[in-house]
């Protein structure tokens, strides 16, 4: 990808989704595909890598996944754009727990293109975002209704 192809783009996001015991099912891939199809994001990267027992890791290709006739990965072969490299693969292994593998997924949000084109234009400048993991608002969210439970009574 050329930086023409950069200047004019949505949120770029990354994921890194942990498989305890190998075990990749695969169930989330067609949800993946919708959005690509209904243009919500664009995959810029997707690998994979397995963390050995013995912390060795391995980046594993797209048609090393694809092997029981049900979960046809073909359709991500190629989805490189060279952004995510081999440090960051490096880096992602050292989240990972030994006897797992993972998914590292770069994606563009193009529902948000528009937004931020025009933001830009205007002069706008981006100086922070983050992204608020599940497992923190569920529990924010339970003590805030264990406080409101416990000031009725």
């Amino acid at each position: 990808m050329s930086v023409d192809e950069f200047s004019e783009m949505g949120p770029v996001d990354f994921l890194i989704l942990e498989f305890p015991g190998n075990r990749m099912t695969g169930e989330g891939l067609t949800l993946l595909l919708d959005l690509v199809e209904r243009r919500v994001i664009r995959i810029l990267d997707l690998s994979f890598i397995r963390k050995d027992e013995d912390g060795t890791v391995t980046a594993l290709k797209v048609a090393d996944l694809d092997g029981d006739g049900e979960l046809d990965l073909a359709v991500f072969e190629g989805a490189s754009s060279g952004l995510l490299g081999e440090d960051d693969l490096q880096e992602a292994a050292a989240v990972l727990e030994a006897g797992s593998s993972a998914g590292i997924l770069v994606y563009e949000n193009l529902w948000a293109v528009p937004l931020t084109a025009a933001l830009r234009r205007s002069g706008a400048r981006m100086v922070a975002n983050g992204r608020i993991p599940h497992e923190d608002l569920l529990a924010t969210l339970e003590a805030l209704e264990a406080e409101t439970t416990g000031s009725d009574s």
